[in-house]
């Protein structure tokens, strides 16, 4: 094996013809010319064309007769320029090939379940891979062989490697946090594993370094980062996955604003690895605009039309039932989809969008209206006076072939939900996103607490500073009422970062588990340990976790994390390669002092 004099396929072009070299891969694809026998090699870095001649060595030509594809192959030969009617262009090595000398088949393959050569690295006209997932997932050594997913990996790969490079030369320490910790209420369900040496108790996987980093804080240790494996016990759902990557990172004597300045050059150098340019200063958006403004926490800034209040506008119109919401406290809310009077016809929005798509997304219907010549049009425009009409064109930037899309509820929360999910769907389906843009931007100000069946939550966790106003809070509405210090990184609709000024005081930190209705019993048991380490000079800091796997499919330009992971578990939090998980043996049960109890079918 020679490994020292080794070359790669895609590093060769026709500055290097009349060279000898040695190259190891695997079999692509293989041509029978009569005489002449065509390969492409192909290995991590592409694929180059193979000539074998029998007249130049007979031997060689034998045995390249009987390759297969995936053969794994290790040959010699001479860099030699293509003739120019038979350059590829398509190739980066298309203006060369490799006449083969030495040939040794280092392992033979079967027939693989799926093609794995990809089209797109030798021909222009190349078709889309279709492959059941499951059988990729459960081939997966195989489907890490193509091409494209190797370069996703390797995408991958250099956005951790551009993170590290970042953070090192901002003084921040790599340090690692326990694998095996403690199980306390976080929000989902923990992962848990019995010890067999504490009979009856039980480690927790993380599902963030939360604690030990601020512990860290605590310890002196003043710049912290980690990319990290958390799990989550959550309901199963397309694109999440039970472990997942994070960088983590915690900074002591900082505010929002340092988090921010640090954060946005990294993001931008990020992308860059892949020759994406992302603009900046990223904007601020409270979470209070943000929901009024986009009907969610995390807006995608790709596009405009933003939602528009126009109850007080229409709060004396005739129409009955924006009448009566106005009159019961309820809002309206609209949106201008611009210039496509024509694109959507009344059947289209009566019978699709208001009887179709909006009650899928939760909303009781919906009402319109198309600016044609300067005035409104529509089936409800009867009940509006001329002053209501003009008033209501001038708030919502009309203009001609402009179409108004309405819902009206009760319900205020009910209506920025269900028009956010409208306006992005509009916007899917007439083109409004530039899936070329990158928009990102800071949601901030969220609330500290939310109601989730009757009782207090934490809106992000119960670590996050809350305004000053919490020395006073003492009842519900008081604690509802309160801000909080955290923030959100949003990219393209997707929030891929969250974080927040933690609480240092062991007083506030306290009274924030009390509001969650936690008693003193209860937060010595699950977290005395750490209230009690804020008693010893803690340092005011915060931080923010990245989610490694949404920020690489942006990067790559991907839907599904599973396509960024090189062993992903499928919709169902299952890994058919290993097909895990799985039954263990009785015996292992018995050391863990565990019993098996059958599931009671509901």
């Amino acid at each position: 094996m020679d490994w020292k004099n080794r070359q790669y396929c895609s590093r060769l072009d026709i500055t290097k013809k009349n060279q000898d070299v040695i190259l190891y891969g695997w079999v692509d694809t293989i041509r029978d010319h009569g005489q002449l026998l065509f390969a492409h090699l192909r290995d991590i870095t592409g694929v180059v064309q193979l000539v074998f001649d029998p007249e130049a060595n007979k031997k060689v030509h034998e045995i390249a007769n009987t390759l297969r594809s995936e053969f794994c192959i290790e040959i010699k030969g001479k860099i030699v320029e293509r003739a120019d009617d038979v350059k590829n262009k398509s190739m980066p090595t298309g203006d060369i090939e490799i006449h083969v000398d030495n040939l040794i088949i280092l392992t033979e393959a079967k027939t693989p379940p799926f093609v794995i050569t990809e089209k797109s690295q030798t021909d222009e006209d190349a078709s889309d891979f279709n492959v059941d997932e499951d059988l990729r997932l459960k081939y997966r050594y195989l489907d890490l062989r193509r091409p494209s997913m190797q370069q996703t990996l390797l995408n991958r790969s250099k956005i951790i490697k551009t993170i590290r490079n970042y953070l090192d030369k901002h003084d921040y320490n790599d340090i690692e946090t326990p694998v095996l910790t403690k199980s306390t209420p976080e929000g989902a369900r923990d992962y848990l594993v019995p010890s067999r040496h504490h009979t009856n108790s039980f480690y927790a996987l993380p599902q963030s370094p939360q604690m030990f980093k601020q512990l860290l804080m605590v310890s002196g240790f003043d710049k912290y980062y980690q990319i990290v494996k958390c799990f989550r016990d959550e309901d199963l759902r397309p694109n999440r996955q039970p472990e997942f990557t994070q960088l983590d990172l915690e900074a002591s004597f900082i505010d929002e604003d340092y988090i921010y300045s640090l954060f946005e050059p990294l993001i931008k150098d990020v992308f860059a690895v892949v020759g994406k340019t992302i603009e900046g200063p990223f904007p601020h958006i409270t979470y209070s605009d943000a929901m009024n403004y986009y009907g969610n926490d995390h807006p995608d800034l790709r596009f405009e039309m933003k939602m528009i209040d126009v109850t007080d506008c229409l709060k004396d119109v005739e129409y009955r039932i924006f009448n009566s919401i106005v009159k019961n406290g309820g809002s309206i809310k609209g949106i201008n989809v611009k210039g496509k009077a024509n694109e959507m016809s009344k059947n289209m929005l009566q019978e699709e969008l208001a009887k179709k798509v909006v009650p899928k997304f939760g909303g009781k219907g919906m009402s319109w209206m198309k600016v044609e010549n300067g005035e409104l049009v529509s089936n409800i425009v009867q009940f509006f006076k001329d002053d209501e009409k003009k008033a209501l064109m001038t708030l919502m930037g009309a203009e001609d072939g402009d179409v108004f899309l309405f819902i009206a509820d009760t319900n205020k929360n009910l209506v920025n939900d269900v028009l956010g999910r409208l306006r992005l769907h509009v916007a899917r389906q007439y083109n409004f996103i530039d899936d070329t843009k990158i928009a990102a931007c800071w949601v901030t100000e969220f609330p500290m607490f939310e109601l989730k069946d009757g009782r207090l939550n934490s809106m992000h966790h119960p670590f996050t500073q809350p305004e000053e106003a919490i020395i006073d809070a003492k009842t519900t509405e008081d604690f509802l009422n309160l801000t909080s210090r955290a923030y959100d990184l949003v990219i393209n609709g997707e929030e891929v970062g969250g974080g927040s000024i933690r609480i240092h005081d062991p007083k506030i930190q306290e009274k924030i588990f009390s509001a969650l209705g936690l008693t003193k019993e209860d937060i010595k048991e699950k977290f005395g340990f750490f209230v009690d380490a804020l008693s010893y000079g803690t340092p005011p800091h915060g931080g923010i976790a990245l989610g490694i796997d949404r920020l690489a499919c942006m990067v790559n330009g991907v839907s599904s994390i599973r396509e960024v992971i090189a062993f992903p578990k499928n919709r169902v939090a299952f890994c058919p390669l290993t097909e895990a998980p799985s039954k263990v043996d009785q015996a292992q049960l018995n050391e863990l002092y565990l019993a098996l109890v059958e599931k009671e079918d509901h």
